[in-house]
């Protein structure tokens, strides 16, 4: 089990539920902006938010952001420890930094003394471009091995203050060699590790490649919180995090089932999906929901499965628990959202 640190309430690591991430692209000093977009954030799955902290005016939006936000923050800081100081003084709850360009071994001491002092975790994240040049020239180029060493690396300098409370992140936009680095690093310490895929590009081919190289990585036991990288609104980034954790068994909700369709569909599988989940996003109970287009592979599909439709001509047999319970027609969307919330409230 990887060791627990603590960002202000949210445990990542010694077994707490994988958490779920992403980062505000506001400019940090608009306080207003920042915290509408935490709070969106929050609200779509967040559990906790990460703001970059590049200025002194930064540092000063802080404290409203911390005081009014939702959800634990993390300060992203690169190069001053000054910021990075700034930051845990005005209530940061968790730090993004690599040691290593902090400027130098007094800085790192400082900035170990004012975490310890405020007790405050650190992500030390390493990326495909920000190896160290000897690493690239020991490994000739970019490696898994590299990875692990730059991170480790980073680490020890902390450990040499004192300081161990620890998240570990190993990306690139390259799912396999993401996939390759994080199960190296799992066998080489216990520290918590935070995963994805970097830079994984727009929604769509970007969640995909986020969907494999995450999925893979939870199904062997990695990973102890998430971040979907996908370029544009960062809201999308939670929404896709916890579909992955969901499909995984690790995060309760409804797990939707719906067939592609074919000649035999008789239903509008499509728009009633889209209407289900759409009506129902507010439901946070675990259970299971089919949409089904026929009766080739619906009642099958019915049978281990909460809620399921099996469409009909211009109908679907509505099952529950596996067994039929009557035939719905005209407005099929609305008598199932009601039927679910009853199944829901009776379940309790």
């Amino acid at each position: 089990m990887k060791k627990a640190v603590f960002a202000g309430s949210l445990q990542i690591g010694g077994g707490a539920p994988v958490s779920v991430q992403s980062m505000t692209n506001t400019r940090t000093e608009d306080a207003v902006a920042t915290l509408g977009q935490i709070r969106k954030l929050a609200d779509a799955g967040c559990d906790l938010v990460r703001v970059s902290v590049y200025n002194e005016a930064c540092v000063k939006a802080v404290r409203q952001l911390v005081d009014q936000s939702p959800v634990p923050l993390c300060a992203d800081i690169h190069f001053d420890a000054r910021l990075a100081i700034g930051a845990v003084e005005n209530g940061i709850a968790k730090l993004r930094i690599n040691p290593g360009n902090i400027g130098g071994e007094e800085k790192v001491r400082m900035v170990a003394d004012c975490l310890k002092q405020h007790h405050i975790p650190v992500r030390i994240g390493v990326n495909t471009g920000s190896i160290e040049k000897d690493i690239l020239a020991k490994y000739d180029g970019v490696t898994a091995q590299g990875m692990c060493e730059s991170a480790l690396g980073h680490a020890r300098l902390l450990e040499k203050e004192g300081f161990d409370d620890i998240v570990l992140s190993l990306k690139a936009s390259d799912v396999r060699l993401t996939v390759d680095a994080y199960r190296m690093i799992d066998r080489l310490c216990d520290y918590p590790l935070h995963v994805g895929v970097t830079e994984a590009g727009l929604p769509g081919e970007g969640t995909v490649k986020s969907a494999i190289g995450i999925g893979a990585l939870l199904l062997d036991g990695i990973g102890d919180t998430v971040r979907v990288s996908l370029t544009g609104d960062p809201v999308r980034e939670p929404a896709a995090a916890l579909e992955i954790l969901r499909a995984l068994g690790l995060r309760s909700g409804i797990r939707w089932t719906s067939c592609p369709t074919c000649g035999r569909t008789r239903v509008d599988v499509e728009r009633i999906s889209k209407e289900l989940q759409e009506a129902l996003k507010d439901v946070t109970a675990d259970l299971s929901v089919a949409v089904m287009g026929c009766v080739v592979n619906g009642p099958g599909e019915a049978r281990d499965k909460d809620i399921a439709l099996c469409g009909g001509d211009d109908c679907a047999a509505l099952y529950i628990k596996g067994e039929y319970v009557r035939t719905l027609r005209g407005n099929i969307t609305e008598q199932t959202v009601q039927a679910i919330r009853e199944y829901i409230h009776d379940k309790g």
